[in-house]
């Protein structure tokens, strides 16, 4: 548990051997950190010198069901990082959905070696004219961002050329199902998502 301006968070970890980086993932508006993808990463990456963190937001651990305001995530995510820090290796600041959105937000405030954003948001379903691409491009770090193929949120195609790597899955929606007839199943999907973390966090460090 860790105290933070918006309340008390919490951290679990999953530990490397020698780990090189420590990567944080917050979680989505709408789950906590049990979504597949993040249980996926936090399997894989340790066995490739990555300690993975996930980090559950204080209005979560206090058992809310609405998000707070971004302003208020922020502060959640400022309160964790000086755990994160402690353990010496460079942060990586990631996260899936709303998650993303925050590391995006305060990767360059913070000192984040890198951001992975998982189903970022770009726009609300159906309102692409709302578009988020700007906390993107803010990021102002090394970026990877992996995104369903059927995500409502932002298809990949209609992310914008920027300053950051887009590795997509096919057919996946906006929490990486996949529908039977796709012909793709979950396992595939899930090593899509941590083969791309795992080779872009090797060329990280």
């Amino acid at each position: 548990m860790v105290a933070t301006d918006a309340g008390e968070a919490r951290v679990t970890w999953f530990t490397a051997r020698d780990a090189r980086l420590v990567l944080a993932l917050g979680h989505g508006a709408g789950g906590g950190i049990g979504a597949r993808d993040l249980a996926a990463i936090a399997a894989a990456l340790p066995a490739h010198g990555v300690t993975v963190a996930l980090v559950e937001q204080p209005w979560r651990v206090a058992g809310k069901k609405v998000a707070p305001a971004p302003k208020t995530l922020d502060a959640g995510w400022h309160g964790v990082w000086p755990l994160l820090t402690e353990a010496g290796p460079p942060v990586v600041a990631g996260g899936r959905s709303a998650g993303a959105r925050v590391a995006c937000r305060t990767a360059t405030a913070l000192g984040a070696a890198g951001v992975l954003a998982l189903s970022f948001p770009l726009h609300p379903p159906g309102r692409p004219e709302k578009s988020r691409a700007a906390e993107l491009l803010g990021a102002g770090v090394p970026t990877l961002v992996v995104q369903g193929g059927n995500d409502p949120f932002g298809r990949p195609e209609e992310f914008p050329d920027g300053p950051w790597e887009l590795v997509e899955a096919p057919h996946a929606d906006h929490g990486f199902a996949v529908p039977g007839r796709s012909g793709t199943t979950e396992e595939q999907t899930l090593a899509t998502i941590t083969g791309a973390v795992v080779r872009w966090t090797g060329a990280l460090g």
